[in-house]
C-alpha cells in the first residue's frame, strides 16, 4: 500500500513542529517540507530531516511555476504559515490546484471565531479559505482550542515555568465562561487522523482535548501545587477594548 505524501509548510514553527511530529509517528504518511533555501540549515529543519522527513527549497513567494513543481506528486498541503504571511497562500493554493493536490488544508489552528469584525487574524484567514473554495480545490479547514501552554497561569514559585510559553495571570469576566483547550502537543496526532478520514474532506475541524473555565483551571493548579495564585481580573469592556485596538 503506497504512503500518503504530505508537504508540510512552516514545519519549524510551534504548530507546524507538532503537525510534522505526529505524521512522522505514523506510517501511512510520507512526509515533506516545504524550505525556502536558505532555511534549510536552520536545526529545527536539520532534526526533521534526521527523522525521515524529505526537504523540497522554494520560496512561497517565489514564481507560481516554481511552487507547482515543488507540489508535484504531493496528495495533501498542510500551512503553517505565520500571521503576517496569510495571504502569500494564496499562490499557495492556485499552484496546489494545478498540480493536482488531493486536500489543501490552510493556515488555521486557532480558537474558533466567526468572521468579520470579531478577530484580524481570522478575517485574514476567511479571505485564504474563499479563495481555495473558488479554486474548487479540496480542502480540510482545522481549528484548535486554547493551548494548555498559554491557558494556566504562572506559580509564584516559577516551577512550571518550563512548560508555559506565557501567562499573565489574566481573568476575562468571571472566568466561568468554558472554553476548548488543545495541548501544542496533540495537534500533530489530531492532523494525523484528520487527514486520513474521507469524511473530513471540505469540512471545518475543530479539535480540542477537554472544556474547562479560566476558574476551574487557576483552581486545579492552585490543588496541585499549594499555591495560592494571584488573579487579576479583566473586565469584558476592557477585553473588547483591547480586541479593537489589536
Amino acid at each position: 500500500m503506497s504512503k500518503t505524501k504530505v508537504l508540510l509548510v512552516g514545519a519549524a514553527g510551534e504548530t507546524g513542529g507538532s503537525i510534522a511530529n505526529g505524521l512522522l509517528e505514523n506510517p501511512i504518511f510520507e512526509l515533506y517540507a516545504l524550505v525556502r533555501p536558505r532555511s534549510v540549515q536552520k536545526p529545527a529543519i536539520v532534526s526533521l530531516q534526521d527523522r525521515g522527513m524529505q526537504i523540497r527549497r522554494c520560496d512561497l513567494k517565489g514564481p507560481e511555476e516554481s511552487l507547482t513543481e515543488a507540489l508535484e506528486g504531493i496528495d495533501v498541503v498542510i500551512s503553517c504559515v505565520g500571521p503576517a504571511e496569510q495571504q502569500d497562500q494564496i499562490p499557495l493554493a492556485k499552484a496546489a490546484k494545478r498540480a493536482g493536490v488531493k486536500r489543501f488544508v490552510p493556515c488555521g489552528f486557532i480558537t474558533v471565531a466567526p468572521p468579520g469584525g470579531i478577530m484580524w487574524l481570522r478575517d485574514e484567514k476567511e479571505t485564504v479559505y474563499n479563495h481555495v473554495k473558488q479554486l474548487r480545490l479540496p480542502y480540510t479547514i482545522i481549528d484548535v482550542g486554547w493551548w494548555y501552554q498559554l491557558s494556566y497561569p504562572r506559580l509564584e514559585s516559577g516551577r512550571a515555568d518550563y512548560a508555559m510559553t506565557s501567562a499573565n495571570n489574566e481573568i476575562v469576566g468571571d472566568g466561568n465562561t468554558p472554553m476548548g483547550l488543545t495541548d501544542l502537543r496533540d495537534i500533530g496526532r489530531y492532523v494525523a487522523r484528520i487527514i486520513d478520514d474521507e469524511r473530513t474532506l471540505n469540512k471545518m475541524v475543530y479539535a480540542y482535548n477537554t472544556v474547562k473555565t479560566q476558574n476551574e483551571i487557576y483552581d486545579l493548579l492552585e490543588e496541585i501545587s499549594e499555591e495560592k495564585i494571584q488573579r487579576n481580573h479583566v473586565s469584558r469592556l476592557d477585553a473588547v477594548a483591547h480586541r479593537d485596538i489589536c
